[in-house]
């Protein structure tokens, strides 16, 4: 059964760090092995020159990887990171980013996950990363 988006956000509400809480993140959509979330543009996030900062993005795709972690599982349990790689390919500025995280093998202890994160106003792609996540629960 496919998570909700009200329960994904019971998650993010109640597992997530207050700092990460303030990037605003909302989840889009949910399926059995992925989750879309919705960065909002802020100038708050933006580095010199207007461009959404780099750490921001990163958050975000961690944060969209434990989200479709647990949609994959059916319910949030303890995580954390491993490892995770990122490339940055444009610049966003004055818009959203759409953070879609794909479960690409989910095991007893350790899921791995694909990212895009694609501007909301063009559709471009902004950034691409991969996680490896340990499953501590």
């Amino acid at each position: 059964m496919t998570m909700t988006r009200a329960e994904a956000d019971k998650i993010l509400a109640d597992n997530f760090a207050p700092w990460v809480l303030d990037l605003s993140l909302s989840v889009e959509s949910l399926g059995d092995d992925r989750a879309v979330l919705r960065l909002p543009w802020s100038q708050r996030l933006a580095r010199e020159g207007g461009a959404l900062s780099g750490q921001a993005l990163m958050a975000a795709a961690d944060t969209a990887t434990a989200i479709a972690v647990s949609a994959a599982r059916g319910a949030y349990g303890p995580m954390t990171t491993v490892q995770q790689s990122t490339s940055f390919q444009r610049a966003v500025s004055g818009s959203d980013v759409l953070i879609e995280a794909v479960v690409t093998k989910l095991g007893r202890r350790m899921a791995f996950a694909d990212i895009t994160m694609t501007d909301a106003a063009t559709d471009e792609l902004a950034a691409r990363a991969s996680t490896v996540y340990a499953l501590l629960g």
